[in-house]
Parts: structure tokens; C-alpha cells; sequence
């Protein structure tokens, strides 16, 4: 009987992209640790989901983009939280979810800010892009659910649901993230802390990845490979150049509304003009199953540091997303803020994307999975188990992802 090739795969990026491939490797039916060894690579020293991972508002959506990648990963988001009790371990629930439209409140907000970060300029997170526009069939009509009660009703000018009551979920990206890991740990997969420095290749194949070792920076090391997946997110073009892939900003933050009061199950796309300054801001409001809620504002164009844990925050940006918010419910007024936050999202400069596949244009052995701008938490799962599919299989079996080859855009 002839023995199994042995794979020593490295995992560049332990955000959700990283973290999720090394779970669906590690569930593969062919996975053995007799034959398979899966390191994941992670920069940042305070270890996984430092970056839009551990800070992002953890939207699953049937209606995200692009459709070859949602349709597998959505059903797969419904499988993980089943098999491993999702609900208690990251927050897994189906969400209401639509566009909010209507005016602020308060003397103070004509002087406060857009929410776009000091030193860029604003860069929209289309994230309804994938999304057809709908609008109420009457003005008059406000169209609030009844439950919705966290948002002022006469503050309102209308409310259109985005999708049915099972189109729209949401994970908690931090734990989502973090369980991945775990659970791929629990069948042999290491963690490295460490920084990526390159790709090593001879005769056009993978043999390894060069990294800086976090317990001492002067150190090279090297980790034998057979299969390299490069999942940085907006770090990776600083691994491989020819990368199209560019980073937007995104700034955030967390409040606690009081403990006698409940939030209803709600994401909000809102459109808020604001009063004497009469310009319109548009933050996104996510609730959570512990009573938190989180709430972003607009990306923006600022420069990339060179490690996840040097990422500026403006708190001039995050004030404003707290203002915006505050200008049309009580309850998150009165709530205490805890965290300020930013992040950097991957975006494919020339368009498209994500990029998941083999850049055997560059080498055999390399995969590619970045570019998921506002949506790696979402097609995370679709996305590792082709990643899953390519290196423990040969080919994808899910779909044909032709269109998000990296040989589409290298």
C-alpha cells in the first residue's frame, strides 16, 4: 500500500479566514495527524483575532456578496452553530435587520464630526452592496416593527426590512474567531506567534515560510511547507507584492445600555440627519445576545501600520459614531461606552473579490484567501472549506469559484 504524501501546511493570518481553514482542514475526511501538519501563523503578540476579526459586527447575510461564496458559506455558518452549540459559544442567532431613516437629536450635534478617522480621507464599506434597494410603500407608513422600541418612533421617517425573518444572522467575531481555533487545536493544529516575512520557493513550488519569532525579534526562523495559504488580510501584499489588495480603516464601538434595559434583536443601516449641522451620517447598529451593541461608522483611506497591534484610534472618530447613535435612542445614550476600537479591512483595489484559490501563477502550493473587505466573518466558512477542498482534495467540490481565482487578479 502506498503511503499518504506527507503536507505541512502553514497558515499566514490568524484571523477568521486563517482560523476557519485550519478548522476545515482539520475536519477534512482525509486529515490525519499522522500525515498532516497545520501551523497557523499569527503577527500580532496578543495571539488570534486582533485585527477586523476580533472588532467587526459579525453580519451573516444571505444577501452579502458575492453570491458563489455566500451560498456556501451561509448554510455552513447554520452547520458550525448546530454541531458546536454556536448559540451559547459565540452568539449565534438569526437577527431582524433593515434601513433606518430619519433625524437626530440633541443641542450639541451640530458640532460633532462625520465619524471618518483623522489623517484619511472617508471610504464607503459597501457593505448593502450585494443588496437590492427597497423602500416602504407609503412615507407615512414608518414601517417600525413592534418590538423595535430602542429607536425613537417620532424620530423615524421609515423602516424597510432587508431580508425575511431567516436571511439575516449574527456571531459574536471575537468568539467565533477564537472558537475556530480552539476547536482546530482540539485536532492537532499549532498556533506560532510570530511575523511573516516571506514566501519561500524553489523551481516555482512552496517549500516554506521565513518569520520573525516573537520571543526574540532579532531571530529568523523558518517553517518547512508544503502548502502555504496566505490569509493577512490587509497585511497580505506586504507578503506577496503583486497582491492586489489595499486596506480601508473602520472604526467602532461597544455600549452597555443599562441592566434594566433590553435590546431587541435588531441591525440597523440607518441614515440619520442630523439637526443645525443638516448633514446625513449613516453608522450601523448591531445588538447582541448579551445586551451589548456594537456600532461602526464610515471606513477611511489612513495608512496601514506595519503589525496588527499598532493600529491607531481616533477617538474623535469613535465619539462621533457614539453621537450619531445617541441622536436617535435613549437607551444607547444613557448606556456606558466600552470600547473604542478600529480596525483594517482587505479590499481588492482593482475590484472584485475576495481571492481564494491557488496562486500557482506564483507557485504551487500557494493559496490565496484575502480581499473580503466588510464580509470575512460571514464567507469565512465558504471560504475555508474550498481552501479545505483544494489542498486536502485537489479540486473544489462546493461551486465554481472561477471568478475569484487569483489568477483573475495577478
Amino acid at each position: 500500500m502506498e503511503q499518504a504524501a506527507q503536507r505541512n501546511i502553514v497558515i499566514i493570518g490568524g484571523g477568521i479566514i486563517g482560523c476557519s481553514i485550519a478548522y476545515y482542514l482539520s475536519r477534512h475526511p482525509s486529515y490525519s495527524t499522522s500525515t498532516t501538519n497545520i501551523i497557523v501563523l499569527e503577527a500580532s503578540a496578543n495571539g488570534v483575532a486582533q485585527g477586523a476579526s476580533g472588532k467587526a459586527g459579525g453580519l451573516i447575510a444571505k444577501w452579502a456578496y458575492p453570491r458563489e461564496i455566500v451560498d456556501i458559506s451561509f448554510p455552513e455558518h447554520v452547520k458550525l452553530a448546530e454541531e458546536h452549540n454556536g448559540a451559547e459559544r459565540w452568539g449565534w442567532r438569526f437577527v431582524g435587520c433593515g434601513s433606518w431613516e430619519g433625524e437626530g437629536e440633541g443641542e450639541a450635534l451640530g458640532e460633532i464630526g462625520t465619524g471618518v478617522g483623522k489623517g484619511g480621507n472617508r471610504k464607503s464599506l459597501e457593505k448593502t452592496l450585494g443588496l437590492e434597494a427597497t423602500a416602504p410603500a407609503s412615507r407615512t407608513d414608518k414601517g417600525l416593527p413592534d418590538d423595535l422600541t430602542w429607536v425613537k418612533e417620532e424620530l423615524t421617517t421609515s423602516y424597510s426590512p432587508m431580508s425575511g425573518s431567516d436571511g439575516t444572522a449574527q456571531v459574536h467575531p471575537y468568539l467565533f474567531t477564537t472558537s475556530m481555533l480552539d476547536l482546530a487545536k482540539e485536532k492537532g493544529v499549532q498556533l506560532v506567534k510570530g511575523t511573516a516575512i516571506s514566501v519561500e520557493r524553489v523551481n516555482r513550488h512552496v517549500t516554506g515560510v521565513t518569520y520573525k519569532d516573537h520571543s526574540d525579534p532579532c531571530r529568523i526562523e523558518n517553517l518547512a511547507a508544503t502548502h502555504v495559504v496566505l490569509s493577512a488580510g490587509a497585511w497580505s501584499s506586504s507578503i506577496i507584492p503583486s497582491l492586489p489588495v489595499e486596506a480601508t480603516r473602520a472604526h467602532s464601538v461597544t455600549i452597555r445600555p443599562k441592566a434594566d434595559v433590553t435590546i431587541s434583536p435588531y441591525v440597523l443601516f440607518t441614515d440619520i440627519l442630523l439637526p443645525h449641522s443638516h448633514i446625513n451620517v449613516s453608522p450601523e447598529i448591531y445588538a447582541r445576545p448579551d445586551n451589548e451593541v456594537y456600532a461602526c461608522g464610515p471606513g477611511d483611506d489612513s495608512r496601514l501600520p506595519g503589525n496588527v497591534d499598532d493600529v491607531e484610534v481616533d477617538l474623535a472618530a469613535c465619539q462621533s459614531i457614539i453621537d450619531h447613535v445617541a441622536s436617535i435612542s435613549r437607551e444607547l445614550r444613557e448606556g456606558t461606552v466600552d470600547k473604542r476600537q478600529a480596525c483594517f479591512l482587505p479590499v481588492v483595489r482593482t475590484g472584485g473579490g475576495p481571492i481564494i484559490g491557488e496562486a500557482d501563477k506564483i507557485a504551487k502550493g500557494l493559496y490565496i484567501a484575502t480581499g473580503h473587505t466588510c464580509w470575512g466573518i460571514c464567507n469565512a466558512p465558504g471560504t475555508a472549506k474550498v481552501i479545505a477542498e483544494l489542498i486536502m482534495g485537489g479540486k473544489v467540490r462546493s461551486r465554481n469559484l472561477a471568478k475569484l481565482a487569483p489568477s483573475k487578479f495577478l
